[in-house]
C-alpha cells in the first residue's frame, strides 16, 4: 500500500516542519516513556513525510529527543512561572511553581520520565534544565530575603527541594499503586522541612 504523502512546506518554511516532527516526538515519549522505544520511522510516519526527511533537521534520534524534551521543559518552566506570578507572597509563589511541575508531571508522566530518568539523559546530559534549578534558587532566596524562611545557602536549600520533589514525583510515576497522600500534603512537608517555610 502506498503511504501518505504530506504536501511540502512552501520554500523558507522548514523550519515548520522541524516543529511538526518535534510536535510528533512529543506525543510517542509522552505514550511511550521511553526514549530507546521511539523509531524515527514511526515519527516520520506519524507526520507524513519519507524517513530519511528527519534527518535533514536531526542527525539522529538522541538529536531529536533532546529537542523533544527542551520543548517540554520550556512548557515546564512556563508554568512554573504563570503559577508564581499570580501568587501573594514569595512563599506562596516557591510552593504554586512547585505544584504546578507536579501538576504537569501527573499529567505526562510519560514525558517526565524521559527528562529525568532516560538514556539520552544518561549519554548527553540536558544542560537546558539548570534554567529550572534557577528558577528554584531564585525563589527560595525570596523567601530567605522577605524573611519566611532561615537564612541559609540558597542553592544547597533549593537543590535539597528539588531532590525530595523529583524524588516524590518519579515513585508516584514509577509505582502508582502504593498509598500516596495527596502531593500538595507531601510538598508542604517538604517546604517546612527543608526550606524552613512555616506551616
Amino acid at each position: 500500500m502506498e503511504e501518505t504523502r504530506r504536501r511540502p512546506n512552501a520554500r523558507g518554511k522548514g523550519e515548520l516542519l522541524r516543529e511538526e516532527i518535534v510536535t510528533a516526538a512529543v506525543g510517542m515519549l509522552d505514550e511511550l516513556a521511553d526514549d530507546e522505544a521511539l523509531s524515527l520511522r514511526a515519527v516520520a510516519r506519524a507526520v507524513s513525510i519519507a524517513a530519511t526527511s528527519v534527518y535533514l533537521h536531526f542527525p539522529d534520534r538522541d538529536a531529536l529527543v533532546l529537542a523533544a524534551m527542551r520543548r517540554c521543559h520550556e512548557e515546564l518552566v512556563a508554568a512554573g512561572d504563570e503559577a508564581a506570578a499570580a501568587a501573594a507572597g514569595p512563599a506562596d509563589a516557591l510552593r504554586a511553581r512547585i505544584l504546578a511541575q507536579a501538576a504537569w508531571a501527573q499529567e505526562h508522566p510519560g514525558l517526565y520520565k524521559v527528562l529525568h530518568e532516560s538514556a539520552v539523559h544518561r549519554r548527553h546530559g540536558m544542560p537546558f534544565k539548570e534554567v529550572m534549578v534557577a528558577r528554584t534558587v531564585e525563589a527560595v532566596q525570596a523567601c530567605m530575603d522577605a524573611g519566611v524562611a532561615p537564612a541559609d545557602d540558597a542553592t544547597t536549600v533549593a537543590i535539597d527541594l528539588r531532590t525530595a520533589v523529583n524524588g516524590m514525583l518519579a515513585q508516584r510515576i514509577n509505582e502508582p499503586d502504593l498509598p500516596w497522600p495527596p502531593a500538595a500534603e507531601q510538598l508542604d512537608r517538604f517546604l517546612v522541612k527543608l526550606v524552613g517555610l512555616r506551616r
